[in-house]
């Protein structure tokens, strides 16, 4: 059950409440990931924000006394033949249900960042910037965000020329440069641009 505001209720009403978030919607290349997390209050975690504002050193810092202190966290991802079955949205709203299904605990609520919530029977709602609001979202944005770039530094070991060490699959100069030198990997999303516009230039 969607609500559109979480001020309909009391939070204090709500005893497991996770956060959900995603990382690497707008790559090139490699899956997108999403983490759920249900932080505990008797153990509060101190700097967590949206993993977009923290360097890398930080979210990487945070990211195993996130793992430790939590009542749950799970993540949960679409690779790229689902993104380019499903499209992008449908993608990530698939990884956040995956992520939440994933949790050791079931939620009483489920606050998720951004404007879109998946179909799921969960009590919940969308939280605009909740990565930089809500402390449960921050949480799941840094692990959905560390543990995405651990899957793209694997990709870097088996693809070097393509450094995906430096820029997560994203669209970097870097990257569509070697797009452009060594060709289109499995890994890359081929319904995205630039690939698509370059199919339909042929």
């Amino acid at each position: 059950m969607a609500v559109d505001s979480f001020d309909l209720f009391n939070a204090s009403d709500y005893d497991i409440v996770a956060g959900v978030d995603e990382a690497g919607r707008g790559a090139l290349a490699g899956p997108v990931v999403a983490a759920a997390v249900i932080l505990d209050p008797f153990r509060p975690i101190q700097g967590l924000a949206d993993s977009k504002q923290l360097s890398e050193a930080k979210r990487e810092a945070l990211a195993p006394i996130i793992r430790e202190r939590a009542l749950a966290w799970a993540v949960g991802s679409a690779d790229v033949h689902e993104i380019a079955k499903l499209n992008i949205l449908q993608a990530t709203l698939l990884a956040m249900w995956r992520a939440v299904d994933a949790l050791k605990k079931t939620p009483d609520f489920v606050r998720v960042d951004g404007n879109q919530l998946p179909k799921w029977p969960y009590l919940c709602e969308a939280v605009i910037k909740g990565d930089s609001k809500v402390d449960c979202i921050s949480a799941a944005s840094i692990i959905a965000k560390t543990t995405r770039d651990a899957i793209m530094r694997d990709y870097a070991l088996r693809y070097p020329e393509y450094g995906f060490e430096h820029h997560m699959g994203y669209g970097t100069a870097e990257h569509l440069k070697a797009i452009e030198t060594c060709g289109v990997l499995p890994i890359h999303r081929t319904t995205f641009k630039p690939f698509r516009v370059e199919a339909d230039d042929e």
